[in-house]
């Protein structure tokens, strides 16, 4: 674990009465350029805040490029980057991963496609990220008469993100990509004139909201991971048959990975991932 990165739940960052003010760092590509236009005082932002929903189900890429890069360069350049877990309340960690294959579990918290193709309720992003984030920054002393500010890295060409969520009493959400005009086209130049690589998409190895084209990639160049992608669907499966319930998918093509991802040529009709909700996994 990269120390650049952690950050004690009990030191206060900001002194009584002051409102917190944050970036949510998904590890892509828009909060990366964030945190690059942050260091140039371009972006009038301090501290970016990394919600971690588990080593074993965030993007490995990302997680490299985190503790590789984007730590590094926070530290360099006085920026604040802290990485944040749900913990229990005995004070262990619980992941995502996790969760989904705790013994006797029937909880099935992302959005598997359904039978008839549409995605199912979901949990995730509010259990392992907004609330995560959120209960951390009312220990910074967040509160409704003292909101916090919460950056979030939506580009002005996913737009329709940015009314999916209120925010809660506690904080302001605040779009400050879309404010400067910047498009997510635009991100790895600005990203790359800071002498950083472009980081990988980011999501989980899992995420059902993952396009066809991203399945197939991991395929490719993770066969390991994308194995490992199938046993989970499997495991979600075989609990559903037991419960007599209709399986579920990771994809709309209502069949196993194994069987709809190809090796070679995309399939058409590449869906990506615009059923996300507000930019707090893919950015």
């Amino acid at each position: 674990m990269n120390d650049a990165l952690q950050q004690p739940d009990d030191i206060r960052l900001w002194p009584p009465g002051e409102a917190p003010t944050t970036f949510s760092f998904g590890g892509g590509w828009q909060s990366t350029a964030a945190l690059v236009l942050a260091a140039r005082g371009e972006l009038p932002i301090d501290t970016f805040v990394f919600a971690n929903v588990g080593d074993d189900s965030e993007n490995p890429a990302t997680l490299a490029y985190l503790r590789e890069h984007a730590a590094p360069f926070a530290r360099r350049n006085g920026l604040r980057l802290i990485e944040l877990h749900r913990t229990r309340r005995d004070g262990t960690i619980e992941t995502l991963y996790g969760r989904l294959t705790r013994e006797g579990s029937r909880s099935i918290p992302i959005p598997v496609r359904m039978s008839s193709g549409a995605p199912g309720t979901r949990s995730c992003t509010a259990d392992f990220k907004i609330r995560v984030i959120g209960r951390w920054l009312k220990r910074q002393g967040a509160g409704p008469g003292n909101p916090a500010t919460v950056a979030i890295g939506i580009t002005v060409d996913e737009i329709h993100r940015a009314n999916n969520r209120r925010g809660d009493p506690h904080e302001r959400l605040v779009y400050p990509l879309l404010d400067m005009g910047l498009r997510r086209a635009d991100c790895p130049r600005i990203i790359t004139s800071a002498g950083l690589p472009v980081p990988p998409r980011s999501a989980c190895w899992f995420c059902p909201f993952r396009s066809v084209s991203a399945w197939q990639n991991t395929r490719r160049d993770d066969p390991e991971l994308f194995e490992r992608a199938c046993r989970l669907e499997e495991t979600l499966n075989h609990r559903r048959r037991l419960l007599d319930r209709d399986p579920v998918w990771f994809t709309r093509f209502n069949a196993p990975l194994s069987e709809v991802i190809p090796t070679d040529a995309p399939l058409p009709l590449d869906g990506g991932d615009g059923s996300c909700d507000g930019g707090w996994c893919f950015t």
